[in-house]
């Protein structure tokens, strides 16, 4: 085999475990249907994207979407860390009003930024940690 297949072949590999752990990672966060799509850069109503997600199909190509779940598993990341011994807050955090934002939730603030309020969230919990 040679090493560009063996390549595309890992590569597709990465994307299929991305899927999964995202779309577990939203069912988690017990976002609607629209919201998960929102955050991943999805038509609304793709619902059959999320659905091959969620059965392993690999996540989209787009440069844009890598980085949409590079940040969400990031967000992810810094609220286990930031509430090591409460789990529920750390999932129900997404969907919490918080000061920070001007009262509305991390959710609210990404649909209304798009990229740019994802990136703010992110940082937000950056900063909160110390990073």
């Amino acid at each position: 085999m040679s090493a560009l297949l063996e390549q595309q072949i890992t590569a597709t590999q990465d994307r299929r475990t991305l899927a999964k752990m995202i779309m577990t990672l939203l069912d988690h966060w017990k976002l609607t249907t629209e919201d998960q799509a929102m955050l991943l850069g999805i038509a609304s109503n793709n619902r059959a994207a999320l659905t091959r997600y969620r059965k392993g199909e690999p996540i989209g190509s787009s440069r844009d979407q890598y980085e949409r779940v590079g940040h969400l598993l990031g967000i992810h990341k810094n609220l286990r860390l930031l509430f090591p011994h409460n789990r529920d807050l750390a999932y129900r955090w997404m969907s919490t009003r918080n000061k920070a934002f001007d009262h509305l939730t991390p959710v609210e603030v990404i649909k209304e930024w798009g990229f740019a309020g994802l990136l703010m969230v992110r940082s937000y919990l950056d900063r909160s940690r110390g990073v």
